[in-house]
């Protein structure tokens, strides 16, 4: 084969490679819930727990997170029905579910990404990333884009409900929502076994909902397949 006709194919050999990437999704022009589609989870369940943590400033940022307007759990319907089938069973259980995070708006991943590259103040370190610089969680920790924002993704965890339902406590898991370390990964030889065993009783409960979880975070549950996982959102949360 002559020279020009190797780099001919070496030419069309990285074409069709290129080709085959997913497309980054595009960002939907839906300006509010209603035209995006989304279901306050509340709807469903009206007394599911919560805790949405980037509406406050309880969270590595240190201060509320643009895009969060208010402390409320947003996701498409099947996403949101999936998550209540979940809730239901567990309560037979006297378990229940605490949402950290739910539909994320674009917005608020690049205020994310703009968060890494500011100089470090060390208000949040100890508590969320103690063993990295906050410039050096871009990329492994925390991504530019983010399937939150397809609204098919949840950061959540488990509740020990007495027999009557009331009186939940959080169940060890090893490490607080959103703690940036290896420890948080779902299968970590860091965790304890029962901790280990904790992570799997929610991956099990989660699973039978049709949610996948991502195993360098424990609390991080994606509806398999998603709904649209060709479109963001950049809705804000009221």
């Amino acid at each position: 084969m002559s020279r020009t006709l190797r780099l001919l194919a070496v030419s069309l050999l990285l074409a069709g490679c290129a080709t085959s990437q997913p497309a980054r999704p595009r960002v939907s022009p839906a300006t509010t819930p209603e035209e995006a589609g989304l279901v306050d989870v509340r709807s469903l369940v009206p007394d599911i727990e919560l805790d949405m943590r980037y509406a406050s400033a309880n969270n590595f940022t240190g201060a509320p997170v643009e895009g969060y307007d208010a402390p409320r759990c947003y996701l498409l319907r099947p996403a949101a029905e999936a998550l209540a089938k979940v809730e239901r069973a567990l309560r037979e259980r006297h378990m229940r579910l605490r949402l950290y995070d739910c539909y994320r708006p674009v917005r608020a991943v690049q205020r994310f990404v703009a968060w890494t590259q500011a100089p470090e103040d060390g208000r949040t370190k100890a508590a969320y990333y103690p063993g990295f610089e906050r410039r050096t969680l871009l990329g492994d920790y925390i991504a530019p884009t983010s399937g939150h924002s397809r609204a098919a993704t949840v950061d959540l965890g488990l509740l020990q409900c007495d027999a009557q339902g009331a009186g939940c406590e959080p169940i060890d898991m090893g490490t607080t929502f959103d703690y940036f370390d290896t420890l948080a990964n779902t299968d970590s030889p860091k965790a304890t076994a029962q901790q280990r065993a904790n992570r799997h009783v929610l991956v099990d409960a989660m699973a039978q909902g049709g949610f996948r979880n991502y195993p360098m975070e424990w609390w991080h549950f994606t509806l398999n397949p998603e709904p649209t996982p060709d479109v963001m959102y950049d809705v804000p949360v009221r």
